[in-house]
């Protein structure tokens, strides 16, 4: 399936707003409810869509601490690769994992529940012997900007 940039703009105002209504959408996208709703339901079976989630203000619920970790493997095999993340994966805290260009390895982002924490699973994983090298910790003191969408139309302009 090749996108059009009526697909491009559903997309768009999707990751916006995921609980926006049919018509509301179809207005939006210049298309009338039957068509826009076609192509909804096309996206999803293309896997365009892969759900729809709410989007919670941590901060309401308590103190948190969000924390950018730099982690360099020792080896640099396939099996090192995999072991590390089989591991990675399995830790609720880690919300993110990038396989990054560099100096390092991978870039993961944690979101515990204070510094204590944190260390905890960092001695953990460094105790589990799945290859990490060293890692270096940075502490988020406040977040500015935080977007939860992509710039889809500008980045694919159909």
């Amino acid at each position: 399936m090749t996108l059009d940039r009526i697909d491009i703009k559903i997309l768009h105002e999707l990751q916006k707003n995921g609980r926006i209504t049919n018509v509301e959408l179809a207005e939006l996208v210049n298309l009338s409810p039957s068509p826009c709703l076609m192509r909804v339901k096309k996206l999803q079976a293309e896997g365009y869509i892969e759900g729809y989630s709410a989007q919670i203000n941590v901060s309401k619920l308590g103190q948190t601490l969000t924390v950018f970790t730099e982690i360099t493997l020792k080896n640099h095999r396939q099996i090192d690769f995999a072991r590390f993340l089989a591991a990675v994966e399995k830790v609720d805290q880690v919300i993110e994992c990038h396989l990054v260009s560099g100096g390092y390895d991978y870039m993961l982002k944690f979101v515990t529940a204070g510094i204590g924490e944190y260390q905890t699973i960092m001695e953990r994983l460094t105790d589990m012997d799945i290859g990490i090298d060293k890692y270096f910790s940075f502490v988020v003191l406040k977040s500015p900007i935080v977007k939860n969408h992509m710039p889809l139309t500008s980045l694919f302009s159909a």
